[in-house]
């Protein structure tokens, strides 16, 4: 009778014993399988970060050396006439060479100013200090300088930071597009709209605050709902309801001709974050670093990938400390087996069977076992790793966003999608939030990854388990 069939025997013939095998190899082939699906599951969530939350570059004037300028011209100059501190507009051919880097997705110009009602009311912002009104019919005058509506210019809504995060949303009509430049085309507030019995599709006049002050037609094509934390980055116009988006092209217009062709800002969406840091410095070749600065933001990304690295770290020691656990308790429970079945041994090495076969054969019998077990546990792993894994996420990116939000998030882009330069406060916006959901889904790999860990523990087991009764002679073991 061969090992095989004596196998087949035993674990039939004692089915209680089998039973208990079943579930104690299922439950530790469960938490194994848990792991390496929590593991998987992280790698595939970096992975997928890279596309989903994105990195920027942002190419702006260089403040730090503008001050050092303004300090080295006021220390020869008296008190009286002390020099401002002038930041140099970024030249849109500069832009231009860095966005046919590798890695560079898509760029986002953007230029903002102000400008004053002529032909609608702003919406005025009740505050502890009394109420802020801005310009046009039926409001306070505004400064010569500053107006009382926002102008925000860009290459496209989608483009900014405010709408890519889902802060601000198009509830009428479209968003601005690259279609728009050299359009009059803009994108108002809901509740200016409203106020003001605006649709898409209707004209507004507003009036230039620089140069000769003219009046110009909009044409509405969209119309967007601001986030209710949003601030503008005029003074004049407190409430978010008085920004407004136009092509960077318009706002230039509005600016001055001396602004052609230049923004207060680039912004340069990267296709691969990781890839980042190498745009940056390719680009910092191409630029006058004493005029421009290049910036990053890839704090979404970094808070992703560092969550998911702490998770994948905990499902490897998942993985080992299971693996381990369930290897000593597996050879216990053979041992224990195995000391029961001294007779048989005897009897099987007194007839001359190999003592590989008689291992053969446990190993066998556990094989079939492990089987079993294997099915098990690839039905309900799913479910344990669900479990874990959401509550590793929400505790491993709690922890991330708090450590991050306590030590500041790196310059961005600035409110708006990235307004900041000349004429902007450097208001800026909290980094995108992270929605993290680990994709636990048991594949064929998964199972054979999970059979061989099996397999491995089953043989260790049967191996501590047989060392010390396989060295006996036939004699001494049918006696004792």
């Amino acid at each position: 009778m061969n090992f095989f069939k004596r196998a087949w025997l035993n674990v039939w013939a004692k089915k209680g014993r089998s039973v208990l095998l079943i579930l104690v190899s299922s439950a530790i082939l469960m938490f194994v399988l848990a792991g390496l699906l929590i593991r998987s599951a992280a790698v595939k969530a970096t992975d997928q970060a890279k596309a989903d939350v994105g990195a920027t570059v942002t190419l702006s004037a260089n403040r730090q050396a503008a001050f050092k300028k303004m300090q080295s011209s006021s220390s020869s100059t008296s008190k009286s006439s002390r020099p401002k501190m002038t930041l140099t507009p970024v030249k849109l051919s500069d832009a231009t060479k860095i966005s046919q880097l590798s890695n560079v997705k898509s760029t986002n110009v953007t230029s903002s100013t102000t400008v004053n009602a002529k032909s609608y009311d702003v919406v005025s912002t009740s505050t502890g200090m009394g109420s802020s009104n801005g310009g046009g019919p039926g409001g306070m005058k505004s400064s010569a300088s500053t107006g009382d509506t926002q102008i925000d210019g860009v290459t496209a809504t989608s483009l900014t930071t405010a709408f890519s995060n889902s802060q601000s949303k198009i509830t009428k009509g479209r968003g601005i597009t690259a279609a728009d430049k050299n359009t009059h085309n803009v994108v108002i507030e809901k509740d200016l709209a409203s106020q003001n019995d605006l649709t898409v599709g209707d004209t507004i006049t507003v009036k230039e605050t620089a140069g000769d002050k003219a009046k110009v037609k909009l044409k509405i094509v969209g119309i967007y709902k601001a986030s209710s934390t949003s601030t503008s980055t005029s003074p004049m116009s407190a409430d978010p309801a008085n920004t407004m988006y136009t092509s960077y092209t318009m706002a230039n217009t509005f600016k001055g001709s001396k602004y052609a062709n230049t923004a207060d800002s680039v912004t340069f969406n990267v296709s691969n974050p990781a890839k980042v840091s190498s745009v940056k410095q390719a680009g910092r070749q191409l630029i006058n670093t004493s005029k421009y600065a290049l910036s990053t933001d890839d704090a979404s990304y970094q808070t992703v990938k560092a969550s998911m690295a702490n998770v994948k770290s905990f499902a490897n020691k998942i993985v080992w400390l299971v693996a381990i656990a369930g290897t000593i308790i597996l050879a216990l429970i053979v041992i224990l087996m195995i000391r029961e079945r001294r007779f048989e041994i005897g009897v099987l090495l007194s007839l001359g069977e190999a003592r590989w076969k008689i291992m053969a054969q446990f190993f066998t019998e556990m094989l079939m076992v492990i089987v079993v077990a294997v099915a098990i546990a690839g039905a309900g792993g799913k479910f344990v790793g669900d479990q874990l894994g959401s509550q590793l996420v929400s505790q491993s990116t709690t922890t991330q966003i708090t450590a991050t939000s306590s030590t500041g998030q790196p310059g961005g882009s600035g409110m708006h999608g990235g307004t900041g330069g000349p004429g902007s406060t450097g208001t800026t916006t909290s980094a995108k939030a992270v929605d993290t959901n680990l994709d636990i889904s048991v594949s064929a790999v998964d199972l054979a990854e999970l059979g061989g860990f099996g397999l491995a523990i089953t043989f260790l087991s049967i191996m501590i388990a047989s060392g010390g009764i396989l060295r006996l002679e036939p004699k001494k073991v049918l006696i004792s």
